[in-house]
């Protein structure tokens, strides 16, 4: 473990002039190092003071005889106190970086306290286990702890925290330094003590020692400040350090009294007497006393002349401290003075920016109300703008609205709500049909026809749009795959439809009224015209419809189980040229649970395939006679199984197995989670329904000498079990 002090005006080992420094650290490379320099500033300095540091370097020789160069460089040490001088900048404390060259890193400390009369010594704790230093060396804490003076307190430092104190046994000695030449300390008034004149005996004062130390006591006190003894700081020497300097100068005779003692050492009490005066008593005094001593001889002469010569140094330093002293109590007046002229000053120049400031805060105020006055009226102006396009797109909706029912009028028959009370019986419920989210369904009869008149519930607020839309197309176009609209009665929301003898698909997969299941060629015949109709709707002009509500409750089936899609209220006209390449984005999702596309259900974007994604799952439907929940995870996991005839509708035992799994595998393909995985359906599904279509009719075909089912028309249902179109 290396160790050092550093000082950056010498390498000798000198600390700077001027400087009281008691401690030092003893530092290396390691981190105990750092942490004992932070636990002496924190715990043993003053802010200004200065800090230190001692680093020792082991002398090594060179093979060719080269002695005394150190084994670390100039930059390596320059490099060692980098962050030590950083830390002491941010503290606002000097610092002092010793070098130390020796074989013993101990000793070297040791010596240089020794010789500095350094009382405490931090030091980092030793980086070796126990085990090492038990059987080897001991370490240089423990050294130090071992070689330390007794007036000296050694700390051992281990992660910030003092864990081995040596304390010191006896006071410290006075360190005699010379005095520096060309500067003289600031003594204030009071700094320097009043002698006693009270004296005392001394037991033998011609003796060297007695003497000798009593000279180093004051000559500590009067020259060397340490941070216990600070000229500037007005504290005066201890009376007992002073008292042995003046029995020392003057050691009393057997018949002195009290006044004699004050006739020939008369030091002044007041601080205003003439300092040369006061010399010449200390002198004169200094110099009866030597000639009663007969044992002093040439020597205390010498060391007399000395003290001499030093107190009157002493007493010019006093002198002028006194005279800077008055200097700057008056130069403290001045600036007094300087700062109450400032102040009025100060004062005035504040008052008139505050009446500046008031001034710019009306002119804010006022410059505020004019925007504000400015913003009402833009704001104005904006909505009667407003208001007067509003007033035009009324207008205008109202004119188009009036067109375009005067165009419907002429393509369906108007009904009145009379006519529609007569066919109803005054909707009697015995001619009730069903009932559905719009409102109730009624079978009658108008122009001896059998119709299914659909009547709007008054608190339906969406029906209405719905209403007038399923006019609107319905009553513009014809297909046989399309219920037929006979007519409305706008004025109460009638509409009348042709009456489907066989009721809904989805009351016949289930068997509503104890109906017989519906043969697999029927069903393939039912699944080729929804795909029809469907088709008819995708490539209507000028513009494609998405019908948005594709289930087997909106398939109608007449007396030859020819079904019609019905319910087109929440189809939506989708622009052609997006209709098969982009998408087109709702504000809101329609439709039924299951049955609606996910991907429009999440995005709101709807093509013509978000219809394809109903029509697979309606083809489940067929297939299976199941609930929609779910279903196409059955059929796959059955599939995958090997279990596709478990799926398969039960009433139906003739299957022909293969191409129900086509038309599973084709249903499957269409209800596809991303639209881009479903088949084109003029191009893919519909040309495989119609394949299938045709095997079922050939199989009805031969079928018809010996089955029960030789013809559509010997599938037979009463009135009265027949749903709702």
């Amino acid at each position: 473990m290396y160790l050092s002090a550093f000082s950056t005006a010498s390498h000798s080992g000198e600390p700077e002039a001027g400087k009281d420094i008691s401690t030092i650290v003893a530092v290396d490379r390691d981190k105990n190092s750092q942490q004992a320099a932070k636990w002496a500033v924190d715990r043993l300095m003053a802010r200004g003071s200065t800090l230190q540091l001692v680093h020792v370097r082991i002398n090594q020789s060179t093979q060719t005889g080269e002695a005394g160069r150190g084994v670390d460089t100039d930059a390596e040490m320059s490099q060692l106190f980098i962050s030590y001088r950083g830390y002491c900048a941010r503290k606002g404390m000097h610092l002092n970086e010793v070098i130390l060259d020796g074989n013993d890193i101990s000793k070297a400390i040791i010596d240089y306290a020794t010789g500095h009369a350094i009382t405490d010594i931090v030091v980092g704790a030793s980086t070796r286990n126990t085990f090492i230093r038990r059987f080897r060396n001991p370490d240089v804490p423990t050294c130090l702890m071992k070689m330390a003076p007794d007036y000296c307190t050694v700390h051992v430092i281990h992660k910030g925290k003092a864990i081995q104190v040596k304390a010191a046994k006896s006071p410290a000695p006075f360190s005699i330094l010379p005095p520096k030449q060309n500067s003289q300390p600031n003594i204030e008034p009071d700094a320097f003590p009043r002698p006693s004149r009270e004296r005392r005996m001394v037991s033998n004062p011609s003796s060297p020692r007695t003497s000798r130390t009593s000279v180093d006591r004051l000559s500590g006190y009067a020259k060397v400040p340490t941070k216990d003894r600070h000229l500037l700081s007005g504290r005066q020497a201890p009376q007992k350090d002073f008292d042995d300097y003046i029995d020392f100068i003057a050691p009393p005779r057997p018949s002195v009294t009290r006044s004699s003692f004050s006739d020939d050492v008369d030091f002044p009490m007041s601080m205003e007497l003439n300092s040369v005066d006061y010399a010449e008593s200390i002198e004169l005094s200094s110099y009866a006393s030597l000639e009663s001593l007969s044992s002093a001889g040439k020597d205390v002469e010498a060391e007399m002349r000395r003290l001499r010569l030093e107190l009157k140094q002493t007493m010019e330093m006093y002198n002028s401290a006194c005279k800077e002293a008055l200097d700057a109590k008056q130069k403290a007046a001045q600036l007094s003075q300087m700062k109450v002229e400032e102040s009025k000053l100060y004062q005035e120049l504040r008052s008139s920016e505050e009446e500046a400031l008031a001034l710019v805060e009306m002119e804010k105020t006022k410059c505020k109300a004019a925007l504000e006055a400015a913003e009402a009226a833009q704001k104005i102006a904006e909505l009667e703008a407003q208001k007067r396009l509003r007033a035009e797109w009324k207008a205008k909706r109202e004119f188009e609205e009036r067109r375009r029912a005067s165009d419907t009028d002429l393509r369906y028959r108007r009904y009145s709500i009379d006519d529609i009370e007569v066919a109803t019986h005054k909707f009697d419920r015995a001619l009730k049909i069903g009932e559905g989210g719009y409102g109730p369904v009624y079978k009658a009869v108008l122009d001896h026809t059998n119709v299914a008149i659909k009547i709007l519930r008054p608190d339906a607020s969406q029906g209405r749009k719905q209403f007038q839309q399923e006019i609107e197309i319905l009553s513009s176009m014809r297909h046989p795959n399309m219920v037929l609209l006979l007519g409305a009665c706008p004025e109460y929301g009638c509409l009348v439809y042709e009456y489907m003898d066989y009721g809904s698909l989805e009351d016949r997969l289930c068997r509503r009224g104890n109906t017989k299941p519906i043969p697999w060629n029927i069903r393939f015949r039912i699944a080729a015209d929804i795909a029809t109709g469907l088709l008819f709707l995708h490539q209507a002009k000028p513009e494609p419809l998405v019908h948005r509500d594709l289930k087997p409750g909106n398939i109608l089936l007449d007396h030859n189980f020819v079904s019609k899609i019905s319910d087109v209220g929440l189809a939506r006209l989708v622009p052609q040229s997006i209709a098969e390449v982009t998408q087109y984005r709702m504000t809101s999702t329609a439709g039924t649970f299951c049955y609606i596309d996910p991907e429009y259900q999440q995005t709101g974007m709807l093509t013509t395939k978000s219809d394809i994604y109903s029509f697979g799952i309606l083809l489940l439907q067929i297939i299976t006679a199941r609930s929609p929940m779910g279903l196409k995870h059955q059929v796959e996991h059955a599939i995958e199984k090997g279990a596709f005839q478990e799926v398969l509708d039960p009433t139906v035992t003739d299957w022909p197995v293969e191409e129900a799994l086509a038309f599973t595998q084709l249903a499957l393909k269409c209800a596809e989670l991303r639209k881009k995985d479903r088949p084109d359906l003029g191009k893919e599904i519909l040309p495989e329904l119609n394949r299938l279509r045709t095997l079922g009719q050939e199989y009805e075909a031969a079928q018809v000498s010996n089955t029960s089912y030789s013809s559509a028309t010997s599938y037979s249902f009463n009135n009265d079990d027949v749903s709702s179109p």
